[in-house]
């Protein structure tokens, strides 16, 4: 099966719930059939409709009264970094870099509790065991890495990412905690945008941008970004609101 040739697939709506990003809503899932065996090339093609994977499961948000969730994705050959993003850059360049390959790994367990504890404190995540970690990260259909960040040997941020055919899907980033003025996050995202363009990749998939979200709000300072918004892919520029975005003042 080619990256081109149409997939055909069922499906199907969750029933409504909590919503875990805007306080007040209530949201709904858009999934494939769980018995269905996804593989690289479906997966790719359902990214490429917007939607997004969380261990097995993949799924788009798709709710009644509400369409904050937007997917989004950067075309790495034109992105171009703020000049944040480039002292970002040039500060951790010192780091070392490691791609591993998708494993229960202690070390890396011990950061994401960490990171988790600090940053989710008092929600589901904050006790989970290595076995939920593993099922949150990878799944056995997907070529998934984990980009290893160490400064002077110690590990300080771990980037999940999926390898797709024609692009990475960042699946989740954690570091340490105790280490906020490194703006490890973002710099994950420059590593993932460098390691497409050095893959040959068009895309970087960045997930749901969703305004409103504090958590979310950073993905929409890299530019240009492209936004997934009433079925087709709409490209936004630096002076450009997003979907649903209040404009600047």
């Amino acid at each position: 099966m080619s990256v081109t040739e149409p997939i055909r697939l069922q499906l199907y709506l969750s029933p409504e719930q909590i919503c875990a990003y805007l306080p007040g809503k209530q949201s709904r899932m858009l999934f494939p059939d769980p018995e269905l065996t996804i593989n690289p090339v479906m997966y790719n093609a359902l990214t490429d409709m917007g939607f997004r994977r969380s261990g097995a499961s993949v799924y788009r948000h798709e709710c009644d009264q509400c369409r904050a969730c937007t997917p989004i994705r950067l075309p790495v050959t034109r992105f171009r970094p703020r000049r944040i993003q480039r002292r970002t850059w040039d500060k951790n360049r010192q780091l070392e870099v490691a791609v591993k390959p998708a494993g229960f790994d202690e070390e890396q367990f011990d950061l994401y509790c960490r990171y988790i504890g600090q940053r989710h404190s008092g929600s589901s995540m904050a006790s989970i065991s290595r076995e939920q970690f593993m099922n949150f990260l990878a799944c056995d259909w997907c070529d998934t890495r984990f980009f290893e960040f160490r400064h002077e040997s110690e590990l300080v941020a771990v980037a999940v990412t999926d390898l797709l055919p024609t692009g990475l899907s960042a699946v989740y980033t954690f570091f340490d905690p105790r280490r906020a003025t490194m703006s490890l996050g973002s710099y994950a995202i420059l590593w993932q945008i460098h390691m497409a363009r050095q893959y040959g990749l068009p895309w970087l998939y960045l997930g749901f941008w969703i305004p409103g979200c504090q958590k979310m709000e950073y993905k929409a300072r890299y530019r240009p970004l492209q936004a997934f918004h009433q079925g087709k892919w709409i490209e936004y520029g630096a002076a450009e609101s997003l979907p649903n975005e209040k404009p600047a003042d």
